[in-house]
């Protein structure tokens, strides 16, 4: 799918949102906490990313993602740098089961921390927007004041609507602004403080990797049950989709070794390849010189799904696949391994 960027806004000094329409203004569908995959090229590669949407899906006549600028950045300091209004961008249909619960929880809480917020900022809008009367507690943590994304709409969110709460833990001051609020890092204290009825809630968190294994663990000691926990991420560490590497010279023993594989069909392509059996199904594509839509290679963005017409994989995933949509054949060929000849419908 093809979006045209509509407009971008300075939310920060190190964040960004772009707004994307349809070029006929069709409406989007996702749900709240749902991300999309963007593929950009830079300097002659095709690149992809995941970025969760921001904007919310009672608002459907647009599409929002909020970005930070990090060091490294390839794909995220890019689009700082190059995407305007009026620039074209290529996205794949919004995806990941992050979402609020199909019937309105009673009470939330939704813990961030610096970019993270998006996806919980994307549900408190369409809880805003809805009219819910859930008990919401918005707790997000920031280096400074100044790092707060969409302060200003959270607190004005919070003035208008008597059951959200928003709580903001901050490190430190900023340089124009001296942080009298909540200061540190969250903690077991300040949990407690801001939910005696912790147990009641259902938990939305999404931040960096440090962060969510601390809160986590914060919850797990406070005797929280875990079934209601839900988490986000795209702290993926390692490159999305490894170039591929040219093959060794083939041997006879490296044949031999090749015909105990098995074999993968790409029914629409016609394509044919050999698939180790402790080998990924993207991880043998890639070898044998495709270059599959993959973006986190860690079974959690759900970019690679496929159907599977036929055969059977071990599939060891972390969240990006639906247990409905595994019973209908879908497979991440990042995180399946082949257990015998299968053909795919790509």
């Amino acid at each position: 799918m093809d979006l045209v960027c509509s407009q971008v806004l300075a939310v920060t000094h190190d964040v960004k949102t772009f707004v994307f329409t349809t070029p006929d203004r069709r409406p989007f569908d996702f749900e709240a906490g749902q991300f999309i995959t963007i593929r950009v090229e830079i300097d002659g590669e095709l690149m992809t990313r995941c970025y969760t949407i921001a904007s919310p899906p009672t608002r459907p006549d647009r599409l929002a993602i909020t970005v930070k600028r990090v060091p490294d950045g390839i794909v995220s300091n890019w689009l700082h740098d190059n995407l305007e209004p009026g620039n074209w961008i290529s996205m794949h249909a919004p995806a990941g089961a992050f979402v609020l619960p199909e019937e309105d929880a009673p009470k939330y809480l939704f813990l961030s921390a610096g970019s993270g917020i998006t996806p919980v900022l994307s549900m408190t809008r369409t809880l805003y927007d809805l009219g819910s009367e859930a008990d919401i507690l918005f707790v997000h943590s920031a280096r400074t004041p100044a790092d707060i994304i969409y302060r200003g709409e959270l607190e004005a969110m919070a003035r208008l609507m008597p059951n959200l709460r928003v709580a903001e833990i901050c490190e430190g001051d900023a340089p124009t602004e001296r942080w009298m609020g909540l200061q540190g890092r969250i903690s077991k204290p300040v949990l407690e403080i801001l939910a005696p009825d912790l147990d009641e809630r259902e938990t939305y968190i999404c931040g960096p990797a440090g962060y969510m294994a601390a809160a986590k663990s914060l919850l797990e000691e406070l005797g929280y049950d875990m079934e209601k926990y839900h988490e986000e991420s795209f702290d993926f560490g390692a490159p999305a989709v490894p170039a591929p590497t040219a093959a060794p010279p083939v041997e006879q023993d490296a044949e031999v070794e090749a015909a105990a594989g098995f074999s993968i069909e790409f029914a629409r392509s016609g394509k044919m390849i050999t698939c180790g059996p402790d080998e990924t199904i993207l991880e043998a594509a890639i070898a044998a010189g495709m270059r599959p839509m993959s973006a986190c290679g860690q079974g959690m963005c759900g970019t690679c799904k496929v159907s599977m017409l036929s055969g059977e994989v071990d599939m060891k995933h972390n969240g990006g696949i639906r247990p409905k949509e595994i019973a209908n054949q879908k497979v991440l060929i990042c995180c399946s391994k082949p257990l015998g000849d299968i053909q795919l419908d790509c």
